[in-house]
């Protein structure tokens, strides 16, 4: 696993916003010297301005290099629109690709490495991607103004024409020569909001005819050459199991099989396309040694989670004495939570081609963080980081999945090129695809968490002290992310959106307890934030109960020091018409929740079929995301992550059996439907606040709501997700 050596960028507490600069480390016990590119600078070749971020080339065509991994969530879009923006480019010149691997150039300023999450990506490039713009813009007219000897300050440019009132223009292209023997302003101009010509307005996504016409080389799993061979894995069916010893003798007999090789975590099968790669795969004889592997079912690792809720952990939180607070309390509200492990399902399983022929590499992936995989690229094959080349290509989805700290996929790959040309085979691309069932049953799942909730109250119904225990699987903890993110032995990724809870409770204790287990987890779409909103916002509405208040009212008396945060609950509420009666049959809940910096309220209508099972029929959003840059793409951002986290609620729970996982493809692990959609409505507060995230924002709040407005009829809230053991689905 690759081992980071870090030191803080600045001395706040660590969050996954804060990631610290990577300078060496180990992958599989083989020491990792990092040696960085240097950076680049602005550059002409055949009259092409180059810079960084973007470039002019003399066909008029401009190109914006996204530092982002863009996998659905609209980064690109969102990347080119800034730098579009600046440059005052027409949008049909405009088009995106994915930056190289090279983390002084490239790096996430708030990550310190190349890479992407945390819903960082606008937070982190706002300022970046306009200076980049707007310095491309400074050095086109200085370009003009010496071509045509007038005076830059008389120069304009609009929808991607360079002018002068002498009737001298030319395009962007036309210049672009020139411009880049200019000098590369140090602070260029930039545009005021009332200046902008794209940035807050709805524009189509620069990846919609690409991934519509389905293009070649979009994605990993599309990705073709002639002499491409295609590898699967056979990985161990528990977690943490070991080869003991394999037979490929009858694999071998498939027609196209290549090659079957012995790699650190299994056996590979390599062939001249997926299909007999699979069909050996099942013909191989392996003993397994599961000696040292988790064997438990999923309800027994539960039952320990909610035993270890139930005795002292590492304090979170520490307001004061809250069990004498609980003791001198009118009466307590006692609640147990259970969340199951969740997959991440992403439409693109995990894939990653590579060729490799002994001295240099080149990678074709997903890659979510550049800087882990070309470092875990160039320690397995022993060769410089600059030998080796990553093609970061779109990706179908992650929702978490590719943000790996060990990057798993890669040193597969890197490892089997290896074997291959230890195996006397001649350098060739190889990409090892993972099957869907490889995938679900692959770990690296939003970890199963319990979690025991104690609320004192006086006698008139106001909180006196608010008791809080979860237990999980640290996602950090024992992995390179572990300095730079765990503090004293805190992990907030577990706690977020809890334990710095803006509800203005009196007294609040937070204790977490970590489970040890073979089984892998990984942040899952909103991390922390998809139980903790849950909890908080259930218990908020039965404490609103218990005072006799209507949800939106105490609500805001509890968060009337956060404005923002009653804003959009506001919003949220007028415009779900919470204070008129809900129509006939249907039953409204509420919920409101920060995360990645953004403010998002949500109410849920939800009626009762005749089998007693729910439907969510509306639900009813506002968002606070900072100055909103694409609107369309924000409120598609909302709906989706409103449709995966029902989906999430409704039916989805990864089971293990003496340690095998059940659900292995989407007959077992179904997603959202079309008929379980609701109608969606999406408004967005107008802020001139920096960006903050919305990829994620929208997932943590509709569980709560859906909960609520279920308790709102039945006056039981659900404590044990998903919805199907409730008998609700």
């Amino acid at each position: 696993m690759l081992h980071l050596l870090q030191k803080p960028l600045e001395a706040a507490k660590p969050t996954r916003r804060t990631f610290l600069k990577m300078s060496a480390g180990t992958v599989g016990g083989l020491v990792l010297a990092m040696n960085l590119p240097r950076g680049a600078e602005a550059a002409a070749g055949d009259g092409e301005l180059i810079q960084p971020f973007v470039h002019i080339r003399p066909d008029n065509t401009v190109v914006v290099l996204s530092k982002h991994l863009d996998k659905g969530q609209g980064t690109a879009t969102g990347l080119t629109t800034l730098v579009a923006d600046e440059l005052d480019a027409s949008w049909d010149q405009v088009s995106a690709e994915h930056a190289p691997s090279n983390p002084q150039v490239y790096a996430n300023t708030l990550f310190g490495v190349q890479g992407t999450g945390g819903s960082t990506a606008m937070a982190n490039s706002f300022m970046q991607y306009r200076q980049a713009g707007a310095a491309a813009k400074a050095m086109i007219i200085a370009a003009a103004a010496q071509e045509w000897g007038v005076p830059a300050e008389e120069i304009t440019v609009s929808n991607g024409i360079v002018s002068h009132s002498s009737g001298q223009s030319a395009t962007l292209g036309d210049l672009a020569g020139l411009a880049a023997q200019q000098d590369v302003p140090a602070e260029p101009k930039l545009k005021t909001p009332d200046q902008w010509v794209y940035i807050g307005k709805s524009f189509p996504r620069v990846d919609v005819k690409n991934k519509t016409v389905g293009a070649p080389g979009t994605y990993t799993m599309d990705f073709q050459r002639d002499d491409l061979l295609v590898a699967v894995v056979a990985r161990s069916p528990r977690f943490g199991g070991t080869l003991k010893s394999f037979d490929a003798a009858e694999a071998m007999k498939v027609p196209g099989v290549v090659n079957v090789l012995q790699i650190p975590n299994g056996v590979a099968v390599v062939a001249e396309s997926t299909w007999p790669a699979i069909k050996a795969r099942d013909l191989l004889e392996i003993e397994w040694d599961d000696s040292k592997a988790e064997t438990r079912s999923s309800d027994a690792m539960m039952a320990e989670l909610n035993d270890m809720t139930g005795k002292p952990g590492v304090k979170v939180r520490e307001d004061g004495d809250v069990d004498a607070a609980l003791e001198a309390s009118d009466r307590v509200i006692e609640a147990d939570f259970e969340f199951p492990f969740l997959a991440h399902g992403a439409m693109e399983p995990l894939d990653a081609a590579l060729l490799y022929d002994g001295e240099t590499a080149e990678l074709w992936l997903g890659s979510q963080i550049q800087t882990i995989d070309h470092n875990v690229a160039a320690t397995i094959l022993e060769v410089p980081f600059e030998k080796v080349k990553i093609n970061t290509m779109w990706a179908g989805g992650s929702f978490g999945r590719r943000a790996q700290a060990d990057s798993h996929p890669v040193a597969e790959v890197a490892f089997l090129a290896k074997a291959m040309l230890a195996a006397g085979m001649d350098p060739a691309p190889v990409k090892i695809v993972w099957t869907r069932e490889d995938d679900m049953a692959g770990g690296y799942y939003r970890p199963m968490s319990a979690h025991k909730i104690k609320v004192g109250l006086d006698a008139d119904n106001n909180v006196t002290a608010f008791k809080y225990n979860i237990a999980a699987k640290s996602i950090v903890k024992g992995t390179p992310f572990e300095a730079m993110l765990m503090k004293d032995g805190v992990d907030h990724n577990m706690t977020e959106g809890a334990h710095d809870t803006t509800y203005a409770f009196p007294l609040m204790n937070m204790d977490q307890s970590f489970q040890e287990t073979k089984v892998p987890v990984l942040w899952w779409r909103s991390v922390g934030h998809t139980h903790t909103a849950y909890v908080m916002e259930t218990m908020v509405d039965r404490i609103a109960k218990e005072a006799g208040k209507d949800p939106v009212a105490y609500r805001l008396e509890m968060i009337k020091d956060d404005p923002r945060k009653v804003e959009v609950l506001k919003l949220a509420a007028e415009k779900a018409g919470w204070d008129t009666p809900a129509p006939e049959g249907r039953h409204r809940g509420v919920a409101v929740h920060k995360s990645f910096g953004s403010y998002v309220a949500e109410v849920a209508e939800v009626s009762f079929r005749e089998d007693g099972t729910v439907k969510v029929e509306k639900v009813v959003a506002a968002v606070d995301c900072g100055t909103p840059i694409n609107p369309d793409n924000i409120r598609a951002q909302v709906e989706g992550g409103i449709g995966y986290g029902l989906g999430a609620i409704l039916r989805n729970q990864v089971t293990l059996a003496d340690g095998v996982v059940e659900e292995t493809n989407f007959d077992t692990y179904e997603p959202i439907r079309i008929s379980d959609m609701p109608e969606i409505e999406v408004h967005i507060v107008a802020s001139n606040e920096a960006p903050t995230g919305i990829g994620e924002p929208g997932t943590p709040p509709i569980g709560p709501a859906v909960a609520n407005a279920i308790a709102a009829a039945k006056d039981d809230w659900v404590t044990n997700l998903p919805l199907t053991k409730a008998g609700l689905v």
